[in-house]
Parts: C-alpha cells; sequence; structure tokens
C-alpha cells in the first residue's frame, strides 16, 4: 500500500503523484531549452523551483550559491563537477584568465576534445603518467566549450545570494556564454520582474524569465490530486483552509497537508474513500508545525540580534528595521515593503533617523542572517528597486501561530535607556 509521506511532504526527491504542473509552465521549459536563451526561473523559497529542474533538467551541472560566493566560484564548481580544476590568475569583465586542469578521466576527455576542435595538441598519455592536462585561458570561450561538450546544462541555484556586484558580473558573463553557444538556466528568489535583463540590457531577447508562481486553483489541485491516490476526500472547507495557510507556498502546503494526516492517524492508502472534514484537527497540525518551524525562526532572530549588538558605535537602526519589517503586513511582505514606507514607520518610532542610513542597514541586513555555511535567508533587501521581502514565507505563517517577542524590540529599550533624553545619532 502506498504510504501518505510517499504522496505528501518535503523531500528532495519528486513526489509524482502530487507534482502539479502549474500553467503549463514544465511544457514552457521545455520549448526554451530547445531555443538559444538562457532561462531565469523566479520564485519564492519552497516554491517547488527545485522539483520542476530536476523533474525537466535531471542530467545537469547544479550549483548552489551561497552568500559571498562569486562567479568565479561559479564556474569553479562547475568545472569540478566535470573533473577539471580552475586556476584564476584576473577576472574582470567578460573575461576570465587562468588555467584549466584536468584532474580526473572525464576532465582529460573534454579538455581533448576541445583542444582538437581549435587545432591544439593534446596528449593521452599526458594523463596517464599523472601530469595535469591543462589550457591557458584568456576569455569565457574555452569554459563555455568545455560545458558545452559535457553535454549537460549548467544550472545556478539560489543565485539571490549573490551580491549586487556579482549578479552584475555574471549578467555579462552571460551575455559572452550566450555570444559563445552556452545556455544557462538561473534559479532564485526575487520580486521584480526580468532581473537580469535590468542588470544588463544587453541580455534582452537573450534570456527569458519564467515565474514560479501558484494560485489556489493550482495550490488546490495539489491536494486533490494526492488524495485521490490515497483515496482521501478533503472537505472543500479544509481545502480552502490549507490554501489560505500556505501563503502561496507549495512545499509549506505539502507539510502542512501530510501533518494534518498524521494528526488523524492516517499513514497509508485508504482501502475505501475517507471524507476529512476536522477544523479542529487542522488547526493541531498548523500550531504541530508552527511549533516545529520555532528552533528555525527563534536562531534567525538570535542570529540577528547577535550581529546588531556587534555593530559598533550602533544606536538602534538594526533594531527599528527589523522590528518594522516583521511587523509589515503579509502583503507587503509578499509583494515587496518600499524602503520608504520602511523609513517613514521608523521616523515615527525615532525621529533622527535618515534615509541615506537606512539604506545602508538595509543593504547589511543580509549578512546578519545567514549561517556559517552562507545560507537560510529570511528576508532580504533588492537594491534594484529598493524594497524588502520574505525569502522564506514560512515566516508568515509561523507568526500567525506562534506570539513571540522578538529580541530587536528588548534592544531598542536598552539603546533608549541608553541614550535618555539625549538626541540620538544615526550611525550604519
Amino acid at each position: 500500500m502506498i504510504q501518505c509521506d510517499q504522496v505528501f511532504g518535503v523531500s528532495t526527491n519528486i513526489l509524482k503523484d502530487s507534482y502539479v504542473d502549474r500553467g503549463n509552465l514544465d511544457e514552457e521549459i521545455d520549448l526554451y531549452l530547445r531555443r538559444d536563451n538562457h532561462i531565469a526561473l523566479r520564485g519564492a523559497s519552497k516554491s517547488g523551483k527545485s522539483w520542476l529542474r530536476k523533474r525537466k533538467i535531471p542530467n545537469a551541472i547544479v550549483v548552489q550559491c551561497r552568500f559571498k560566493t562569486t562567479t568565479v566560484d561559479v564556474f569553479t564548481d562547475a568545472l569540478s563537477q566535470l573533473g577539471i580544476k580552475l586556476v584564476v590568475s584576473e577576472s574582470t569583465k567578460d573575461t576570465i584568465k587562468g588555467k584549466v586542469e584536468a584532474t580526473a578521466q572525464a576532465g582529460f576527455d573534454l579538455i581533448a576534445k576541445i583542444k582538437v576542435k581549435l587545432g591544439l595538441e593534446s596528449s593521452q598519455e599526458d594523463f596517464v603518467q599523472g601530469q595535469r592536462v591543462g589550457h591557458d585561458i584568456n576569455d569565457l570561450r574555452f569554459i563555455s566549450d568545455i560545458l558545452k561538450e559535457s553535454g549537460k546544462r549548467l544550472v545556478i541555484e539560489d543565485f539571490h545570494y549573490l551580491s549586487v556586484k556579482e549578479r552584475t558580473q555574471f549578467s555579462s558573463d552571460l551575455k559572452a556564454m550566450w555570444d559563445y553557444g552556452c545556455y544557462v538556466v538561473i534559479i532564485g528568489v526575487w520580486t521584480s520582474s526580468n532581473l537580469l535583463i535590468a542588470l544588463n540590457d544587453d541580455l534582452t531577447d537573450r534570456v527569458v524569465e519564467l515565474p514560479v508562481d501558484w494560485n489556489d486553483e493550482e495550490l488546490k489541485y495539489v491536494i486533490e490530486k494526492g488524495s485521490s491516490v490515497l483515496r482521501l476526500d478533503f472537505s472543500d472547507q479544509l481545502k480552502k483552509m490549507f490554501v489560505q495557510n500556505c501563503y502561496k507556498n507549495v512545499g509549506l502546503l505539502q507539510k502542512l497537508v501530510l501533518t494534518f494526516l498524521d494528526k488523524s492517524e492516517i499513514y497509508l492508502e485508504q482501502e475505501e474513500k475517507t471524507l476529512l472534514d476536522s477544523i479542529d484537527k487542522f488547526e493541531t497540525a498548523a500550531m504541530t508545525h508552527a511549533e516545529q518551524l520555532d528552533t528555525r525562526y527563534q536562531q534567525f532572530a538570535k542570529d540577528v540580534s547577535t550581529g546588531i549588538r556587534k555593530r559598533k558605535n550602533t544606536t538602534g537602526i538594526y533594531a527599528y528595521a527589523m522590528a518594522i519589517i516583521v511587523e509589515s503586513d503579509d502583503s507587503s511582505l509578499l509583494n515587496g515593503l518600499p524602503l520608504e514606507d520602511i523609513f517613514q514607520a521608523a521616523v515615527k518610532r525615532q525621529p533622527r533617523i535618515q534615509k541615506s542610513n537606512l539604506r545602508l542597514v538595509l543593504q547589511k541586513l543580509e549578512q546578519l542572517q545567514v549561517d556559517a555555511d552562507g545560507r537560510n535567508l529570511v528576508i532580504a533587501f533588492d537594491e534594484s528597486n529598493d524594497e524588502v521581502s520574505v525569502i522564506d514565507r514560512r515566516l508568515l505563517f509561523y507568526r500567525k501561530y506562534i506570539t513571540i517577542s522578538w529580541p530587536w524590540e528588548q534592544l531598542i529599550k536598552e539603546f533608549s535607556n541608553e541614550i535618555g533624553s539625549e538626541s540620538v545619532i544615526v550611525s550604519s
């Protein structure tokens, strides 16, 4: 019999019985993968981007970005997966100077093929004798040729972790790679449309951006498709509760449904159709999952607050910014909370705050959140349009079901006590 966790839940494997092709996105990707263009997949965290990529591009070279990842890191990681070491001596706009060296048989074969195509000498014997066969490079062409020759598509995951400088550099590299016929898939979270074209208008007509968004009917179909396999029938009211509380996040929806089934003591496919309509069970499941998320967001709050305390000469602007952002309504955080709105709310609480300093603070918030591996962003500031948005939408679900006293409110009180009645000198 089929187990419920084989149908619903969060998994590294695609749960085909509840997988939904929203808006024929699968067909669109197939179409653009056959064309001469880069593809950008834009969607919120846990929106199903990785499942989509695994389903449509199963044999990919996947580079996972982290905070402070550079464009050189991206190419180094990509080539290492092909058995090739990239040693960079210089990296500038559109160019990478250095050397590529084979470190495995597969890498040697790729370099050898490229050398033959370019009319350069190559020797199998050099590799057999343990010598690293390499080639000097002075642009992206050789790297692009290697990637093409591998027969695999380069996929850049979590592009939003790159700094604005690195995103701009990579957008320039994408133009050069397009010229060399090497096409890349970029996956990440950003609120404004056509981010890559905004970074480099030379990518116009060279990159196709596809939003990975969910509407209520598609999310409802996820429940219906999976439940039919398990011989379950969720009531309309219950399906509505699931959809309303997942914030258009299919990962959260999947987890809520599985937790609900656990609380209903349903672990396997039913022998006959079973109606599920308990709102009380839903509330219990929602609270249970919120409690499971508690460690995640307590750590997030702790990391940010610890970072705030380490800021020298700070007078509270970081804490005010966090308080305003986390207290903002769902719609603003989903669609983008403008810097101007944060500023107007901040000056009501602390009149001496200046917008220029606030903007600098927002630019630095990401480094206060990420863990030792450079991951786990919860909120992010988009410098291209001066907006803050929630990267991890589970935060909205968590704060709905869990009442928490955020530590930056205590920091604001401490700062207020320190300065007494004196004027605040705002510092970034």
